[in-house]
C-alpha cells in the first residue's frame, strides 16, 4: 500500500468514528445570529476587496474551511461534512458501496493514476486487472491531473452499471479496453494469517500450526466487523485452534456498536464500556452470556496486538479484554482516543457536523483519552501487560506494515509477481517481533494448561 493510501488510512478515525449517530440539529438561538454576523461581515469585505472576485464554489468553499478550521480549535475530532464528505462518510461506516474492487494510487514517477491491488473476488480482479496497470481514461476522460479521490468518485457508481477503463497493463506497448460492471463492494475489516493458496478468497488463520494457535487480523471497525471476527473464529476453531491472537495493530477504530460487539463475543459476564458527556450522565454496556465463543476461557488463552497508531474502538476492545482477564495484551501503549463522535444533520439535510459529544471509561473506569497536555508519564493509552512490552526500531514497524499489506497485492492466476523494488522489498529474515512475543506467550499457556484450584 502507498504512504500515501497509508496515511489516508491512518486518518480513518476522523472518517470512521466512535458512535456514529445522524441527529436533526435544532435552529440556533437568537444571541448566536450576532456571531453569524461576523461570518457575513467577513464574507462581504472578501467579496468587495479581495484581489479578485471568487466563483460561487470558492466562495462556498471558503465557508466551509472557516468551519472546518473553527471546529478543529475545539479539538481534532471534530469538523464539518459536506455532501460529498458525508456521502463518503456513511459509506465508510456501512463498509460497502458501488464499485470495481481495486485499490487506486498514482504512480510514484509518472504521477499517473494507478492500480495498486485488486480486491479478490470483485470486477476489477475477475478482469485480470493487477498491480501496476496504469489507467488513462475512464469511459473515455483522461485521468490527467485527476486526483486519486475524484479518481474514486468517477469509478463508483450504482451496481449493475458499466464503465469502461482504458488502461496499459505491465510489459504492454499500447492501450487496452477494459469493460467492467459495478458491482457491491465490501469493505473487509478482517484477514486471517495468510490466504488460502487455493482459494483466495479465504483465510488461513493458523499462525503455528503445530501449537493451534490461530492469527486474526482486525484492521477497522465497521458495519461488518462483529459479524466478520465471529465467522473467523468459527472457521479457526474448526482448524482446530486451541489460543487466539487478535491483531489490531494500527487499527484507527470505527464504530462504537461494533467495538462492543466484538468484545461481548469473548466475554460472559463484566463491563465492556461506559460513557459519560457534559452533564456527567452516560451509556454502560456489560457483557451477555449468550453468543459467547471461543469457550471455555481458562482453556482458550487469548493475546491482543496493539501498537501506537491503534486508537479508538481498537482500544474498547483491548482494555476490555484486559481488564476482564480475558486476554493478554502485546506491543506498545496505544494511541489515547478516549472522546466519542456524534453525527448531528444539519437544515439542509445534506450535510453534518461531527462533534465530541462524549468520553468512554474502560471497564476499571479508566478514560484513556491523551489529551494535548498529556506526558508520557500520564495514563493514557491502553498499556501492555507487564512483561509483553515490545521495543520497536523504524524498520520494524516498516518491515511490519509492508507484511501486512502484501496480503492485498493479489495477482491474478498465472501472472508471476514482478519483483518488489528494494525499497519497498520485504526482508527475508525479517521477524515480526510483536507476534513472536505473543506466540511465546501463548505457547506457555498451552503448555501450562488451565489454572487448577483446589477441592
Amino acid at each position: 500500500m502507498s504512504q500515501r493510501n497509508l496515511a489516508w488510512m491512518l486518518v480513518v478515525p476522523a472518517l470512521v468514528l466512535l458512535g456514529a449517530v445522524l441527529s436533526a440539529t435544532a435552529p440556533p438561538p437568537e444571541k448566536d445570529y450576532k456571531l453569524v454576523r461576523t461570518v457575513v461581515d467577513v464574507l462581504a469585505e472578501v467579496d468587495k476587496n479581495y484581489v479578485r472576485e471568487l466563483s460561487d464554489d470558492e466562495k462556498k468553499k471558503l465557508v466551509e474551511d472557516m468551519i472546518h478550521g473553527g471546529l478543529s480549535r475545539l479539538d481534532p475530532h471534530s469538523t464539518y461534512f459536506n455532501e460529498d464528505e458525508l456521502k463518503q462518510f456513511t459509506t465508510d461506516t456501512e463498509g460497502k458501496f458501488g464499485g470495481i474492487g481495486a485499490y487506486l494510487t498514482l504512480h510514484s514517477q509518472l504521477q499517473i493514476l494507478m492500480i495498486e491491488s485488486p480486491m479478490v473476488g470483485t470486477p476489477a480482479f475477475e478482469a485480470g486487472l493487477q498491480s501496476g496497470d496504469l489507467i488513462y481514461k475512464i469511459d473515455g476522460e483522461t485521468t490527467e491531473n485527476l486526483r486519486v479521490d475524484d479518481a474514486r468518485a468517477k469509478i463508483k457508481g450504482d451496481a449493475g452499471t458499466k464503465l469502461v477503463l482504458t488502461v496499459l497493463r505491465l510489459g504492454a506497448s499500447k492501450l487496452e479496453d477494459v469493460p467492467l460492471t459495478r458491482a457491491e463492494i465490501k469493505i473487509h475489516a478482517v484477514r486471517g494469517f495468510a490466504r488460502d493458496p487455493n482459494d483466495l478468497t479465504k483465510w488461513d488463520y493458523l499462525a503455528d500450526k503445530e501449537n493451534k494457535i490461530a492469527l486474526i487480523r482486525l484492521s477497522q471497525f465497521n458495519d461488518n466487523t462483529g459479524a466478520e471476527v465471529k465467522a473467523a473464529v468459527l472457521e479457526a476453531e474448526k482448524a482446530g485452534a486451541k489460543a487466539l491472537i487478535l491483531d489490531m495493530r494500527s487499527n484507527p477504530g470505527g464504530l462504537l456498536s461494533q467495538a462492543i460487539f466484538v468484545s461481548d463475543l469473548f466475554l460472559n459476564s463484566g463491563k465492556i464500556v461506559s460513557t459519560k458527556d457534559r452533564t456527567g450522565t452516560g451509556r454502560k454496556w456489560e457483557a451477555k452470556k449468550s453468543d459467547t465463543v471461543f469457550e471455555p476461557a481458562n482453556e482458550r488463552p487469548m493475546a491482543v496486538l496493539i501498537n501506537s497508531d491503534s486508537a479508538s474502538a481498537s482500544e474498547i476492545v483491548a482494555a476490555a479484554l484486559q481488564d476482564n482477564g480475558r486476554a493478554a495484551i502485546v506491543g506498545e501503549r496505544s494511541y489515547g482516543k478516549g472522546s466519542v463522535q456524534k453525527i448531528f444533520e444539519l437544515s439542509d439535510h445534506k450535510s453534518a457536523v461531527k462533534l465530541t459529544a462524549e468520553v468512554w471509561l474502560t471497564p476499571n473506569g479508566k478514560n484513556i483519552h491523551r489529551w494535548p497536555t498529556s506526558n508520557e508519564s500520564d495514563e493514557w493509552g491502553v498499556r501492555p501487560d507487564a512483561g509483553l512490552d515490545v521495543k520497536l526500531t523504524l524498520d520494524d514497524r516498516r518491515q511490519q506494515i509492508l507484511l501486512v499489506n502484501q496480503l492485498d497485492k493479489i495477482k491474478p492466476k498465472g501472472e508471476t509477481p514482478k519483483p518488489a523494488s528494494e525499497e519497498f522489498k520485504i526482508d527475508p529474515n525479517y521477524k515480526d517481533k510483536t507476534l513472536e512475543k505473543a506466540l511465546e506467550h501463548l505457547r506457555k499457556k498451552l503448555t501450562t494448561g488451565p489454572e487448577r484450584k483446589p477441592s
